[in-house]
């Protein structure tokens, strides 16, 4: 086993195998988002869901989810019926052909980051991306702030060139656990790839619920990044919904609309000075994430005493 392993880490291509019907592309998009790491709000399943259940596509590259999967940390559900094992849901790691709603094919990757294998599985993906012609490679997922949800979602862009993004970061210099994605992006940038990522913004009470309205500020960044022509009314129609219901929620909570009306003064602030380069760098006291985390348990309680979130 320990050769085979090393085999496949030599051997990139051998870990996916692509279909022989694939289409010429000329520098095809590639989107891809991975389940397993930060994703506030679930932003990224969101689009992931919305695109797959709004588009044409299907697979035509799988990856050997047995070499890059612990099935012992992430355990694939089993249905059990009566007296015997019914259904088997095998993960799957895969790459969808898709087309766009003008007709556009591109590309989504998407799938359980994988346990194992990093170098071996960005090098696969490397590989596709080569044989395939792309031309830019896309993510995103959602990272909880301390930011209002009645204030606009903000974004943090990271790319392999600087020409690639044209937002200014909240961020400086910061060192965070990884993840395959970021991984991804920086082997892609090592090899003279263009790669874009948006990290979208979410309030942190709100972090643990789907928050459509951050999954649209993540779509109208690909849209804005890659020219596809996406749809996007169903989870537009979705913030609509979520958003009245926080608001229900909200309006008439002394307590939580006071933390609220906090986290609207620190924005605004920083919003307002534009000569500085963080939303972090303010010198002002405000609520901690355990503080905010107190003040909003029964708020979110009470959201899924009243049934699951809206469904797209």
């Amino acid at each position: 086993m320990p050769d085979e392993v090393g085999e496949t880490v030599r051997n990139p291509e051998d870990l996916y195998e692509l279909s022989g019907d694939v289409p010429e592309m000329t520098g095809p998009v590639l989107l891809y988002s991975l389940d397993g790491f930060v994703d506030a709000g679930s932003v990224g399943q969101l689009v992931r869901e919305h695109l797959l259940d709004s588009l044409e596509h299907r697979v035509i590259a799988r990856f050997d989810v047995d070499a890059l999967i612990d099935y012992r940390a992430r355990r694939p559900p089993m249905t059990f019926d009566r007296d015997h094992w019914s259904d088997y849901e095998a993960p799957e790691l895969v790459v969808h052909l898709v087309h766009d709603e003008a007709g556009s094919p591109f590309l989504f990757l998407t799938g359980p980051e994988p346990d194992r294998l990093w170098d071996g599985f960005t090098a696969a993906v490397r590989s596709l991306v080569e044989r395939l012609g792309v031309g830019l490679a896309v993510t995103f997922h959602g990272i909880p702030m301390g930011v209002p949800h009645t204030r606009p979602v903000g974004l943090t862009a990271h790319a392999t060139r600087p020409e690639l993004v044209n937002r200014t970061s909240f961020f400086d210099r910061v060192q965070v656990p990884g993840s395959a994605a970021a991984l991804l992006e920086f082997r892609l940038g090592e090899a003279g790839h263009d790669a874009i990522g948006y990290a979208v913004h979410v309030p942190h009470y709100l972090a643990q619920s789907t928050y459509p309205t951050a999954a649209v500020a993540a779509l109208d960044a690909v849209i804005g990044c890659t020219g596809l022509v996406l749809p996007s009314d169903a989870l537009r129609e979705a913030a609509v919904r979520t958003e009245a219901e926080i608001a229900e929620q909200v309006n008439g909570n002394d307590e939580v609309e006071k933390v609220v009306r906090a986290l609207e003064q620190q924005y605004d602030a920083f919003a307002g000075a534009t000569e500085r380069e963080s939303l972090l760098a303010e010198d002002k006291d405000m609520p901690t994430a355990d503080e905010l985390g107190a003040e909003f348990e029964r708020f979110l309680a009470e959201r899924r005493a009243d049934g699951p979130d809206p469904q797209l």
